[in-house]
């Protein structure tokens, strides 16, 4: 079977998903971040991010942004309402590094001669917070990684608040159940390592914390996901960061499918 050349935009109803095409649509997907990062979230600005109502940073130039837009406001900037950065490994190369590794050694994921795809600043428009957004978001991923032959999805994933005390049970749950293999497994910078096996495994309920943990998270362990070693305190964002790896075979199963579904009328 031949991939799709290109990715065009996945509808659901009155929403769309699909990568932005312009400066402007770009522009639309910061300031949404500036929104729920600084506006809703805590997150502590400095004075050129506080006086441009942007969150914005030299990755955005490199990354390509997927958007959820609702066609009731618009077909562009005016229509964004989620989105989420999506960055290549040779789009990090003209960096030289990736944004995740400020916070985490990814030398075991750089060693595997993989096609790599950091995912990261994901918003979403306080009144589109619903499944439906999210299942749209999740598509249009998965799109992205088939067209693309992503082999391996990685990035930070935060918990809100940065009171280790308090996220201890999910930080355990997460380092007992989920640890990535060593192979791929990521470490916390030691400048910044925070243990993540916090309290005894057998006195945590596993259940509840599992249902605790914020829905992107639980997304990524529905597709599979691990996490790396040690937790990062981000203060700037209010937060406490871990370090989430997905291996694609089921995301591209699924899109697999969906796609040859599509393109022999089969239903």
């Amino acid at each position: 079977m031949t991939a799709p050349t290109e990715f065009a935009e996945l509808r659901s109803s009155h929403l769309g998903v699909r990568v932005a095409s312009s400066p402007a649509e770009i522009d639309a997907a910061q300031a949404l971040r500036f929104r729920v990062f600084y506006g809703e979230m805590g997150a502590r600005a400095d004075t050129a991010t506080r006086a441009s109502e942007r969150d914005a940073d030299e990755f955005d130039a490199v990354a390509d942004h997927l958007l959820v837009l609702d066609h009731r406001l618009g077909d562009g900037p005016d229509a964004v309402v989620g989105t989420y950065r999506l960055i290549r490994r040779g789009a990090a190369d003209r960096i030289g590094r990736f944004y995740t590794a400020a916070e985490y050694d990814l030398s075991p994921l750089l060693a595997q001669p993989l096609e790599l795809l950091e995912l990261g600043r994901s918003c979403v428009d306080p009144g589109y917070r619903t499944s439906g957004t999210m299942q749209l978001l999740w598509r249009g991923i998965a799109a992205y990684v088939f067209i693309h032959r992503i082999d391996l999805m990685f990035g930070c994933a935060s918990l809100p608040g940065t009171d280790l005390v308090a996220l201890g049970p999910m930080l355990s749950y997460l380092h007992s159940h989920h640890l990535a293999p060593a192979t791929i497994r990521p470490r916390a910078v030691p400048a910044r390592f925070q243990p993540m096996d916090r309290v005894d495994p057998h006195q945590v309920n596993a259940r509840a914390a599992l249902n605790d943990l914020p829905p992107l998270i639980k997304g990524y362990l529905r597709l599979g996901g691990f996490v790396g070693d040690g937790a990062v305190l981000d203060e700037q964002f209010n937060t406490t960061d871990v370090c989430v790896v997905v291996k694609t075979d089921l995301v591209t199963s699924k899109y697999s499918k969906h796609y040859e579904r599509k393109r022999t009328g089969a239903s």
